[in-house]
């Protein structure tokens, strides 16, 4: 069984969980043997506009999982600064997916997954990454580096996922599940 886990906390933006959230789930109708978990250090975690969201385990399961995927959101700027949470983190590029969306590199950068390496984030965070010895590309929305990927803007979600169905199956499941979401008229498949 394949497993991905979404990393949340307090004060997460809510389209940078919920977007990717459903379109992971949409593996499930291809491949009966994906599953995905909504993982943090409490019960909840309140998003940014005061949305509880309850989590299905814990942070040590990213240790385990095949896709690790880190939320954004204003809570991050705490988190980086907080060694008992980072210790919980036993992360291996090498074996796992990890990504993040906009913020959420800031986690993998303090984790130090990301030193020498590019990576991208929303603007209002540019140095802060660069802090970590991070080259920030500033004008690409998703950037990639071996099994590595950062994306900036909400949006960019959508790609973000695509890359990882990609890398954990095959590109035909992650043009069929972009296409189940994309506007009428631009290339709808039906997964379900």
């Amino acid at each position: 069984m394949k497993k991905a886990v979404l990393v949340i906390f307090d004060r997460f933006t809510d389209v940078d969980v919920f977007l990717p959230w459903d379109l992971l789930n949409r593996i499930k109708y291809r491949e009966p043997d994906f599953t995905v978990k909504l993982v943090g250090t409490a019960a909840s975690h309140r998003s940014s506009s005061g949305i509880d969201i309850a989590t299905q385990g814990s942070i040590e399961e990213c240790n385990s999982a095949d896709l690790v995927f880190f939320a954004s959101g204003i809570g991050t700027r705490e988190l980086i600064k907080d060694d008992t949470y980072l210790k919980r983190f036993q992360l291996d590029p090498q074996k796992q997916l990890i990504c993040s969306m906009c913020s959420g590199a800031l986690i993998i950068a303090a984790l130090g997954h990301l030193q020498g390496l590019s990576a991208t984030t929303y603007p209002t965070a540019f140095e802060k990454l660069r802090y970590y010895g991070v080259e920030v590309i500033e004008d690409k929305h998703l950037v990639t580096e071996g099994n590595i990927a950062t994306a900036a803007g909400c949006l960019a979600a959508v790609d973000l996922v695509g890359w990882a169905i990609e890398k954990m199956y095959y590109s035909k499941l992650k043009e069929d599940i972009i296409a189940s979401v994309l506007p009428v008229g631009q290339g709808q498949s039906c997964i379900y």
